[in-house]
């Protein structure tokens, strides 16, 4: 197993490229170079080497070089297993609970005192992303939150008020059954008329198919195993104990059933199979076959490139109870890491430093179209953006009722063990509460099995991480 590992290690550096570091580490005249890796293509990493290029112009002792790596996460924790990491890298926000609690980063808590960067700085849940058992890892670079995104000429035709979106679920499922137009046989003719004006016979035999769909829970389905913050569900209890069977998921779950329940799973199907690729002019959204969906604060690039005459809003995605529990959102954020091992800590927190001002903050979310994550931008950012709905993105981060994924190390493996419990019931194929209990059994084992191992190493890890902020 040693030596299958070892072997790993050695293909990561030979064979990808910017995964070996170059013998000189200066610049010929004299800077010290700063390896970068980043995950970001296409505009986004443009965005990001603006704020490199902006960096490198404003001072001359130090020469930030970005690379491009793809699967970063995965070729990150081998490099720094290894020994031979970049100097800093872009990682998501979930992945800093894995990568603090194996060792392959350093706490920058120190270091941000230092420079007296604080938590009143940022919109908090973007810092808390950041934060792992009392230590700071990161810092947030380009954030997002999700929304309902509606389309408005569709909710006109639907006799509806395009400037009154849903605002709990049962307003939604009444609105989507208005805004669903279906296929239906009657008398020998073939009609179109919307699910609504169904008769009782017609919905019960599900015999028609779709045409336009007003909402889907698996369109896009990207947050389908998190549904449950909607109906007041967390996935966890932040000690030792896993919630996937709590009352909130199991309703969030029988929601989802209910929704191919009513229109039939093989006319879901054979709606799905007739989409498009998302980043295309074919995606069901921007081709007005979907009239609702839920997406982020990046949805308006989609729109500006492949629709760019689409009448669209975004409003706060409707919860079970909109009243007692409105503006329910999932916050995210790529962030900024210092891999353990890395050869010039100080000189890429400075650059990390000049991420985090006002003016590389700005350059970058402005480059890739999303906001902010500092409590205070400038009037021009919120005035020239692009996103005409940006503020509703910068005060849903703000919500009381703002949700983020489990700060656990096993994230991706819960995450993946609900979206099985998604699909059994987009596929009808076990009930919502022994879904939910088959997920509750295997992620709370999982999750003994690593409060355990952390309980071993608990000691001797926050002493190490104590030690090195104290230098």
């Amino acid at each position: 197993m040693k030596t299958a590992f070892f072997a790993l290690l050695l293909t990561v550096s030979t064979l990808f490229p910017g995964c070996a570091r170059e013998p000189n580490d200066r610049t010929a005249d004299g800077r010290t170079i700063i390896e970068y890796w980043e995950k970001w293509t296409g505009f986004e990493g443009e965005a990001m080497q603006a704020v490199v290029d902006a960096f490198n112009a404003s001072q001359d002792r130090i020469f930030v070089k970005k690379l491009t790596v793809s699967e970063v996460d995965q070729k990150l924790m081998l490099a720094a297993a290894g020994g031979n990491p970049p100097d800093l890298a872009g990682l998501w926000s979930y992945s800093v609970p894995d990568f603090a609690e194996k060792g392959a980063l350093i706490p920058i808590s120190g270091l941000l005192a230092e420079k007296g960067i604080t938590r009143e700085q940022y919109i908090p849940v973007f810092w808390d992303l950041c934060e792992h058992r009392g230590f700071m890892w990161a810092i947030p670079t380009t954030p997002s939150t999700v929304a309902l995104h509606f389309n408005k000429r569709l909710f006109r035709e639907a006799g509806l008020d395009p400037k009154r979106p849903p605002r709990s679920l049962a307003e939604l499922d009444e609105m989507a059954e208005k805004l669903t137009i279906v296929e239906v046989t009657r008398s020998g003719t073939s009609k179109s008329v919307r699910f609504a004006e169904l008769t009782k016979e017609e919905r019960d035999t599900k015999d028609f198919s779709i045409i336009q769909l007003g909402h889907a829970p698996q369109e896009p389905g990207w947050w389908i195993q998190m549904w449950g913050f909607w109906f007041g569900s967390d996935l966890w209890d932040g000690e030792q104990t896993i919630t996937a069977n709590s009352s909130e998921n199991v309703r969030a779950l029988r929601w989802i059933e209910s929704q191919v329940n009513k229109y039939g799973l093989e006319n879901l199907r054979s709606l799905g199979a007739s989409f498009g690729n998302f980043s295309s002019p074919q995606n069901p959204f921007l081709s007005e076959r979907v009239a609702m969906v839920l997406q982020g604060v990046w949805m308006h690039n989609f729109i500006d490139k492949y629709a760019p005459h689409l009448e669209w809003a975004a409003a706060p995605f409707p919860s079970e109870d909109g009243e007692q529990m409105p503006n329910v959102t999932i916050a995210e954020c790529d962030i900024l890491v210092l891999p353990k091992g890395c050869p010039h800590v100080n000189e890429a927190f400075e650059f990390m430093c000049f991420v985090a001002s006002q003016e590389g903050m700005e350059l970058l979310n402005m480059g890739q179209k999303k906001f902010s994550p500092l409590a205070e931008t400038s009037k021009e950012f919120v005035r020239d953006h692009p996103n005409p709905y940006i503020e509703q993105f910068i005060n849903l981060a703000r919500s009381p009722n703002v949700k983020t994924v489990p700060r656990l190390a096993f994230w991706l493996e819960y995450r993946d063990e609900m979206q099985v419990a998604a699909d059994h019931m987009l596929s009808l194929t076990a009930s919502p509460e022994s879904a939910a209990n088959h997920v509750q059994d295997r992620v709370q084992w999982k999750c003994g099995r690593v409060m355990r191992r952390w309980d071993l190493t608990r000691k001797e890890r926050l002493q190490e991480w104590s030690e090195y902020d104290a230098r």
